[in-house]
């Protein structure tokens, strides 16, 4: 019988859920010997949102879209890290474009088997429940779907794990 998971990809926005959820998919992964994927999208969406609103002048948006593409390489650079001090490998991917989008497309490309995202963010408007990105992509993969909670559970596997 083939095993139901091989691959795995979380998905990183730089917010503190994500890299819980990494940390559960390298404890997860590790355990399990499966493959794990780490992915970021800079959300070239919304800077041009943010243009388009006359938010950003485009001069602006390149200097934002800078500091994103910096913020996206610390993030993965550190789960990287997180799962070296495991003694476990991850193949981190950054991408540009609709983040639901680009997770939909490195699933069907890398045949992944699980997405692992963390916590959803509370709603706080119907604005943040239709622009949702990660809630988007949760609702839109073709694959099953792993939401990490319990801060404290994850942060004590994590520590744990040799």
């Amino acid at each position: 019988m083939q095993k139901p998971i091989n691959r795995v990809l979380v998905y990183i926005d730089g917010s503190e859920e994500s890299i819980m959820a990494a940390q559960f998919a390298i404890v997860m992964c590790k355990t399990m010997k499966l493959e794990l994927y780490a992915l970021y999208v800079v959300n070239t969406k919304a800077l041009e949102e943010l243009v388009k609103s006359r938010i950003f002048l485009a001069q602006e948006q390149e200097e934002y879209s800078r500091d994103i593409e910096k913020d996206a390489d610390r993030y993965l650079n550190h789960v990287k890290h997180l799962a070296l001090q495991k003694g476990f490998t991850i193949e981190t991917i950054k991408r540009r474009g609709t983040p639901f989008l680009e997770i939909k497309n490195e699933i069907s490309q890398r045949q992944i088997d699980l997405l692992v995202i963390g916590e959803i963010s509370k709603i706080r408007s119907r604005r943040d429940e239709l622009f949702n990105e990660t809630e988007r992509a949760m609702r839109n993969v073709n694959c099953s779907v792993l939401i990490v909670k319990d801060e404290e559970r994850v942060f004590n596997m994590y520590e744990s794990l040799v």
